[in-house]
């Protein structure tokens, strides 16, 4: 365990990195618009700040490989390469949405990218991760692993702990990725935990642990890269742990009472496309006007998923019940 210095990539994939994470803050900051002006059904989470844990982790998996995302998994979604304006119909609850309509925010789902749905109910995308996981392993599928996000409130939850017992004890190739934020909803880690060394949470099921500065993402990257190594060649499943800071309330119901404004903003200055672009800029690996590029192609690719989830229809009452499995 313990984090490393991370190296440099080269020129491509370090523009894919801040293309990505760029695209998912304005895609984030434009839902929370838009959510204010009505158009948005249900409630929404996001998690600007935490931009480099979906974007550099999904990077560092391989088209095949599964994920099971959070209810805070726009930077995931997005990063698996899971089309935008799909899901941007999708909040806006439009037919053409990746769940025609009827998921929202917090259920995004693209069985094609290998998304195989994002999660409301904390913690329950660990035992369906297992499921998963045994598929590979029982159909001798090579090269291939399930990346299971929960955040550290999640961590907590009995359904994570069975799944990671469960993981070792089969042998299952899960990434185990906890997004440590820092908070479950207005709660502190240090208010309900005894041990904020959340990597530890692997020694009772002697699993592999790594962890890494979420607000890196070439460390995100790096670190996932090296756990799918690790688990794809039939070694266990691999808890890693990306330490990270959600500048955004929990929901958009959330006033942020329980945290100063001082602190919000210190970790607003360390956000990471702000570090990311520092160090791309102090390494020449792009100048001011590359970027600003970038970040204006980001903008246009949000405001036509915006364009078009509007022009799309409702859902059809007609249609209703269909994909629906629950009574």
């Amino acid at each position: 365990m313990g984090m490393k210095k991370t190296r440099t990539c080269h020129k491509e994939l370090c523009k894919t990195l801040m293309l990505r994470m760029m695209t998912v803050n304005k895609f984030e900051e434009t839902a929370f618009w838009l959510f204010g002006q009505g158009l948005v059904h249900g409630t929404m989470h996001l998690g600007i700040g935490e931009e480099a844990t979906g974007v550099g982790s999904t990077a560092a998996l391989k088209e095949r490989d599964y994920v099971l995302a959070t209810h805070r998994g726009h930077g995931q979604a997005i990063g698996k390469g899971v089309d935008i304006n799909a899901m941007m119909a999708e909040i806006l609850a439009r037919e053409t949405g990746t769940n025609h309509g009827k998921g929202g925010s917090m259920h995004i789902c693209d069985c094609d990218h290998g998304i195989l749905g994002a999660n409301g109910i904390l913690g329950a995308n660990g035992p369906i991760a297992c499921g998963a996981a045994l598929t590979i392993q029982m159909k001798r599928i090579p090269d291939q692993v399930v990346a299971c996000f929960f955040g550290d409130g999640s961590s907590n939850e009995g359904a994570i702990h069975e799944a990671m017992n469960l993981a070792a004890v089969w042998n299952l190739p899960v990434l185990f990725i906890l997004v440590n934020n820092t908070y479950g909803m207005s709660t502190p880690l240090n208010r309900v935990v005894h041990d904020t060394d959340l990597t530890k949470r692997s020694v009772p099921y002697g699993m592999k642990c790594l962890e890494c500065d979420g607000n890196d993402v070439l460390a995100v990257y790096q670190t996932v890269q090296e756990a799918r190594e690790y688990a794809v060649s039939g070694q266990g499943p691999v808890l890693v742990v990306e330490h990270t800071y959600r500048t955004s309330g929990h929901s958009k119901s959330d006033g942020n009472q329980y945290r100063t404004k001082e602190e919000i903003q210190y970790w607003k200055e360390r956000n990471p496309i702000i570090q990311f672009r520092k160090r791309l800029l102090e390494e020449g690996l792009f100048s001011q006007e590359e970027l600003d590029d970038l970040q204006r192609e980001a903008d246009a690719m949000i405001d036509l998923a915006v364009a078009y989830a509007k022009a799309q229809p409702q859902p059809s009452a007609v249609n209703l019940e269909a994909d629906v499995y629950a009574e």
